[in-house]
């Protein structure tokens, strides 16, 4: 969120900010001494506002307006997931409010303290004194392992997904995902979404899965070398610990220098600082007591797989909207190198 751009609301994004000063009386003091109301500039999809209220910053985050999936822009499953983790260790901001009334600014919302640090969008961390790459690292798998090791039932999130065969499930939606957004054939993929099905590994491990961890998705402390809040929960759910581990290392099998793949593979991380793959997973063991991290190439060509249909959706939008051509054909291309890579992998 530090590094994000503040600007003033958008006009599609307006609404009554009396109505919501009113509203939050209830609940945030002095916010009946009126409210301040920017809005962060960036591609999330739920539109994202910095309020400030007697001198204190808060975060809202609200669906956008207009017509929406069902189950898309579920901001109330964001608050339940952050409220919930506030009774652990797990770094997340302190939530306030969540109001699913759409009367007040024409959609659900919830409101939750803004924290102040930094956020790095790309793993070779060029931006960041050589000294600190390592333990930035090193925090980020402890953050992992602190929400992979909350106890979710203890803390009510019982309800808050299927609690087995998330795998299977996962690969089930994506392939389907992908075939509805398919725009040529991609001989890859296919053999992945054979391949996946038949050879899931027996570990059922259930877990908070956030679902798209990444060092971008982390806000670091303003100095220190640690993390302080985990941001973006969109695609969070009960799931298999192991998703996240293998999401996280994805860099590890993607090229370096390649447009958007933000890759790992082929920069010299020595001399950048900068761990290897095998150092996060024993990071990863050490913090949540687990033996080993086996089937991992199944855990990768996973992950690379559900990217892979991720990003050809993108691209199937991008082609319906006429985005400006060769963008879209740059991400289009994307979708089969992931893939490509993902079924490499399958076949080790």
């Amino acid at each position: 969120m530090s590094g994000a751009t503040l600007i003033d609301v958008l006009p599609a994004h307006q609404f009554d900010e009396a109505k919501l000063a009113n509203y939050l009386q209830d609940y945030l003091p002095g916010a009946n001494q009126g409210i301040k109301v920017k809005q962060f500039q960036g591609g999330q999809s739920n539109p994202t506002f910095l309020l400030e209220i007697a001198g204190k910053r808060y975060v809202l985050r609200k669906k956008p307006p207009g017509k929406l999936l069902p189950s898309a822009h579920m901001v109330e499953r964001e608050f339940q997931v952050i409220n919930a983790l506030g009774k652990t260790d797990v770094p997340v901001p302190t939530a306030q409010l969540l109001c699913e009334d759409p009367e007040i600014i024409g959609t659900a919302f919830y409101v939750m303290d803004y924290v102040e640090g930094r956020v790095y969008s790309q793993p070779l961390l060029s931006e960041v004194a050589h000294e600190e790459r390592m333990p930035i690292y090193q925090s980020m798998i402890e953050t992992m392992a602190k929400m992979h090791n909350a106890d979710w039932k203890a803390i009510g999130l019982e309800g808050y997904g299927k609690p087995d065969n998330y795998i299977a499930r996962q690969v089930k939606r994506w392939g389907g995902q992908f075939e509805a957004s398919r725009t040529h054939d991609m001989p890859a993929m296919d053999a992945l979404m054979k391949w996946l099905p038949e050879n899931i590994p027996a570990d059922e491990s259930t877990t908070i899965a956030h679902g798209d961890f990444r060092i971008g998705n982390l806000m670091l402390h303003p100095t220190e070398s640690k993390v302080v809040s985990i941001l973006d929960w969109e695609l969070a759910t009960l799931g298999h610990p192991l998703s996240d581990l293998a999401y996280c290392c994805l860099p590890y099998h993607m090229p370096v220098n390649v447009d958007g793949a933000k890759g790992m593979v082929g920069a010299d991380l020595k001399s950048l600082g900068l761990p290897e793959e095998q150092q996060l997973l024993d990071w990863y063991c050490e913090y949540t007591g687990r033996s080993g991290v086996p089937n991992w190439n199944y855990y990768i060509a996973f992950s690379l797989f559900r990217l892979a249909a991720i990003v050809q959706g993108v691209y199937h939008r991008a082609l319906q909207g006429n985005a400006s051509n060769a963008d879209a054909l740059e991400v289009g291309k994307r979708a089969s190198l992931l893939a490509e890579r993902g079924w490499e992998i399958a076949q080790k």
